[in-house]
């Protein structure tokens, strides 16, 4: 039996035993054909109209059909399309259609009063998605890698890398993003993507301008990597509804993300999910004052997953480390042109400098400038929130007893991402990062936790382990380490029998 119709007031099941009241303007939408994706995580409704849906399925059928096809291509094609994306990305006539419609795109999101921070297709953007295609056209091919060999007598079993499918991602507005993306491809993997609609102009022009004319250049599979040409959110709930996926990938806010890897989950397909960032910087009793400055101010340059959030100083040195700190972040303040704000606790307020007490700044956000003081003052922390901004940084800083409470702190309240110790005591290192729950620990500046700039290959995302430990691989997805493992048995011994 088919849904064909809801109204206001039903109550649609949930979690075995609740139920999500359907309201009149989800009613009032939903038409015969359309889909309900109930959330049984949260009971979030989700409505996929029929047009919406078919757009992402017909997507999935061009990638899976050209999974298969890609068979029959060769290692050599496909370092050839990496060139030649990247050299379609390096040709000053094809950017310039990029960049055209990039600046639509910015104009329309700041008309929404939306941020445009990872919006903007940057030069260095640019440089750095060359880098990243030329990166997997050299690397080395995953497809038939032998992983290992178990000899028998008669017979042998040989463990190989195999490509693992479609891969479905559902990006935020940054166009780098197809770079990332594109990495599948190293391994015989498809990709299916949605980008968010602030940027989906850009993509357009990116995947006409290079992405498509590379694979045909370089004889791939038309589907091999497909854009959802849609800007409704449902297209991404139809894509990670899809069992055909072989994995979901998602990036963007944490709340989106998460309801994303739930559509995914309970498909049956697992999930990446990359949405809550926010560094921790903490600061010991053995701390060197200079080297915290200067890792707080390289941690500020600009709002990403990995930009500092959080700065915790013990009291036994807060006298000396807070003032530093207040200046270093005053400093990037300045340099950025916007200013800067730090939220602190009330009762750490009297390690602030009296002359940055008082002082204001030009805070730049979405909606323009706005007077806002440098330092604002709270009862109490939330520090499990995550501040969003665009070239006026934001963070939480508090004092603790001792490093215990803050690796405590961290543990219960952080997104369980980045943590990073500034102590110049080794034993005291060694036991932070046996006890701090976090997939990546450093003791300096934590802008370093990035695919491209740490191994030299580009991202598709960061996990962190808020949701759990990940299982059998690291907090780093790139694009050759998605594949699954095939077995292939070898008898040379003919009489073989069990």
């Amino acid at each position: 039996m088919k849904l064909e119709r809801l109204t206001s007031g039903m109550a649609i099941p949930w979690g075995g035993d609740k139920a999500a009241i359907v309201g009149p303007a989800l009613a009032a939408a939903f038409q015969a054909g359309d889909s309900l994706i109930v959330v049984q995580e949260s009971g979030d409704l989700l409505h996929v109209p029929a047009a919406v849906a078919a757009v992402a399925r017909t997507a999935i059928d061009r990638a899976q059909a050209a999974f298969f096809a890609l068979a029959e291509v060769s290692d050599i094609q496909i370092s050839d399309f990496f060139e030649r994306f990247a050299g379609l990305l390096s040709s000053e006539a094809v950017w310039a259609k990029i960049a055209a419609a990039n600046v639509t795109d910015l104009e329309r999101a700041r008309a929404a009063g939306r941020s445009t921070v990872r919006l903007e297709a940057m030069p260095d953007m640019r440089v750095q998605m060359i880098a990243g295609l030329r990166t997997w056209r050299d690397a080395p091919g995953v497809r038939g890698r032998t992983l290992e060999i178990v000899q028998h007598d008669g017979w042998r079993l040989e463990l190989e890398a195999a490509p693992l499918g479609v891969i479905g991602f559902v990006f935020e507005g940054r166009p780098n993003v197809f770079a990332d993306a594109a990495g599948v491809i190293r391994g015989g993997n498809t990709a299916v993507f949605r980008i968010g609609s602030d940027a989906l102009g850009t993509a357009r022009a990116i995947a006409a301008e290079a992405l498509y004319p590379a694979l045909k250049e370089a004889g791939l599979p038309e589907g091999t990597a497909v854009l959802v040409e849609s800007a409704e959110r449902a297209s991404g709930w139809a894509i990670f509804a899809d069992p055909r996926l072989a994995l979901a990938v998602a990036r963007g806010s944490g709340p989106a993300v998460a309801q994303l890897g739930a559509v995914a989950r309970q498909a049956g397909t697992p999930a990446s999910l990359h949405g809550t960032g926010g560094a921790w910087l903490i600061a010991d009793a053995s701390a060197d004052a200079a080297r915290m400055a200067a890792a707080a101010a390289h941690s500020l340059d600009r709002k990403v997953c990995n930009t500092l959030n959080v700065c915790c100083i013990v009291r036994e040195r807060a006298g000396e480390l807070v003032p530093a700190l207040v200046e270093a972040v005053w400093g990037v303040g300045e340099t950025l042109g916007h200013g800067a704000r730090l939220h602190v606790a009330a009762r750490d307020m009297r390690w602030i400098p009296q002359r940055r007490l008082q002082a204001r700044v030009r805070a730049f956000r979405a909606g323009g400038e706005h007077d806002e003081p440098f330092v604002e003052t709270h009862e109490s922390l939330d520090l499990s929130h995550e501040w969003e901004w665009e070239a006026t940084p934001e963070l939480w800083l508090t004092v603790v007893d001792d490093l215990d409470q803050a690796i405590v702190l961290f543990n219960r309240q952080s997104p369980q991402f980045i943590a990073s110790l500034i102590a110049e005591d080794g034993e005291t290192q060694r036991r932070f990062y046996d006890r701090i729950d976090a997939p990546f620990v450093g003791d300096g500046f934590t802008r370093w936790v990035d695919g491209q700039y740490a191994l030299g290959r580009p991202e598709l995302g960061l996990s962190n382990w808020q949701a759990g430990r990940l299982f059998a691989r690291g907090g780093v997805l790139a694009g050759d380490g998605i594949y699954t493992v095939r077995a292939r048995m070898r008898q040379s011994d003919p009489a073989l029998k069990r």
